[in-house]
């Protein structure tokens, strides 16, 4: 078994590659995904920790279980809140393949996610992106889509300017055209791509800001308490999920289909359905599209095979 660190791992999943291993992953009906398993652990000296168990296999190929541990007392221990690990194993054998780092994984596979989405339903001349939201997966978002479209421009908003500043300052850096902004409305209504990575509890992107042609993608809300956009976000918008689950997951969506924005049957597709060609994606210049995605264990696997796989090649 070899052991991939965070360096390692990041180097192993440049965008292109894990873009591209995503939409095969996705394309092909083989992953099995079995749901997530939660636990409490219960802490004498604090909050409890929950631990989520998250595993996924081909047959005969390769079978994966990511653990992420999420410990809300770490933030008085100066520590990071959430720590992430995931094993690979031998299918057809069970033998252990490489121990992988799962918060390098999580955050780079949630970012391939949503430029896979792009690649299928935002223009082919987008240009301009906006990201709200200055996090790790938020800072990872612009090289993402840079290998899906042609993005010349980059806006950054989040809560503190002083975070979309520093992030900015990151991405000028990498050489890429950044900017913060603190009108939230105003940059929106100005971007072809509006790309939320948050923790928001309540809608933070009006549908009346985003102008026709633009795409939306919301990254945050993974559970019914959290919300990144409004109601008018979906009205009149053709909406993609990456999974069924997120129907039943997250806020975003359970608040509108409960006032009949829109139903479980009016939405278009999933990642499966677009990358497998059952479903067409954007179809015109000016149609608005939504994607809403929650996570899939599918996606750690297909990230961990390629991390493992680059790391293999490259040893002695």
């Amino acid at each position: 078994m070899i052991v991939i660190d965070a360096a390692a791992t990041r180097k192993a999943l440049p965008f292109d590659r894990l873009v591209a291993a995503l939409r095969m992953q996705f394309a092909d009906d083989s992953c099995v995904v079995p749901a997530r398993h939660v636990h409490e652990i219960a802490s004498p000296d604090g909050a409890p920790v929950t631990s989520l168990i998250m595993p996924a296999w081909l047959a005969g190929r390769y079978y994966g279980v990511k653990v992420v541990n999420i410990a809300p007392g770490n933030a008085a221990r100066g520590l990071p809140g959430l720590h992430a690990s995931y094993l690979l194993h031998d299918a057809a054998t069970g033998v252990p393949l490489a121990l992988i780092d799962g918060d390098e994984i999580t955050a780079r596979r949630t970012a391939a996610a949503s430029a896979l989405a792009a690649s299928l339903l935002a223009r082919v001349d987008a240009r301009h992106l906006l990201v709200v939201g200055a996090g790790r997966v938020a800072q990872l978002l612009p090289l993402a889509y840079r290998a899906v479209r042609g993005i010349e421009r980059v806006s950054v908003w989040a809560r503190q300017a002083t975070q979309a500043e520093a992030v900015a300052a990151a991405w000028r850096v990498q050489g890429i055209d950044a900017a913060a902004v603190t009108d939230l409305a105003a940059a929106a209504a100005q971007a072809d791509i509006v790309s939320c990575a948050t923790l928001a509890a309540a809608p933070l992107i009006n549908g009346c800001w985003l102008q026709p042609g633009s795409h939306l993608d919301l990254i945050g809300s993974f559970t019914p308490a959290m919300r990144e956009a409004d109601d008018g976000c979906f009205a009149g918008a053709s909406l993609y999920v990456d999974t069924d689950e997120a129907l039943r997951k997250s806020g975003d969506l359970l608040g509108p289909m409960s006032r009949g924005v829109f139903t479980a049957a009016d939405v278009c597709g999933t990642l499966a359905d677009l990358a497998g060609g059952r479903c067409a994606g954007r179809t015109s210049a000016h149609e608005r599209t939504v994607f809403k995605s929650v996570g899939t264990a599918l996606e750690d696997l297909a990230a961990a095979v390629l991390a493992y796989g680059a790391s293999r090649d490259a040893r002695p």
